[in-house]
């Protein structure tokens, strides 16, 4: 099962490398369990939306650990996946980014190809770029 990291932090920026990385049982720690993929969504002083992902686990994605170094935020968006739908890829790879929102999302649901058939007729499938159904229910 996937593992999902959230913070708001108010008004202020901060950094959250101690969950992310140096915390018992860590989200990179987590990542040994959950090794399809790793991301972190965060939002910029401006309110802009920013991903940094890799279908890699965390535990061993320099460019993870680097993010969560390095990055401050109010908003802190973080998902480690083990893949039920989908395959192991980058558009694949939690957390999304659509018009400006972030989302990740841990479990699974069927019937894709009703959620399929009224994404198109909402005229919003071309929003979803992946395989996962995740993505799917975002849109």
């Amino acid at each position: 099962m996937c593992r999902l990291f959230g913070l708001h932090a108010g008004s202020q920026a901060v950094r959250a490398t101690f969950w992310l990385l140096d915390a018992p049982d860590s989200l990179a720690d987590q990542s040994r369990r959950e090794p399809d993929g790793a991301g972190i969504g965060t939002f910029d002083g401006d309110g802009k939306a920013h991903v940094a992902k890799q279908p890699l686990a965390a535990w061993e994605d320099h460019a993870f650990a680097r993010e969560a170094r390095v990055l401050k935020s109010t908003t802190f968006l973080a998902h480690v996946r083990y893949a039920s739908t989908g395959a192991h890829t980058m558009v694949n790879t939690h957390a999304f980014e659509q018009d400006g929102r972030l989302f990740a999302h841990n479990g699974a649901f069927g019937d894709l190809e009703r959620l399929d058939q009224r994404l198109a007729e909402s005229g919003v499938a071309d929003l979803v770029k992946g395989q996962t159904d995740s993505e799917r229910l975002f849109a």
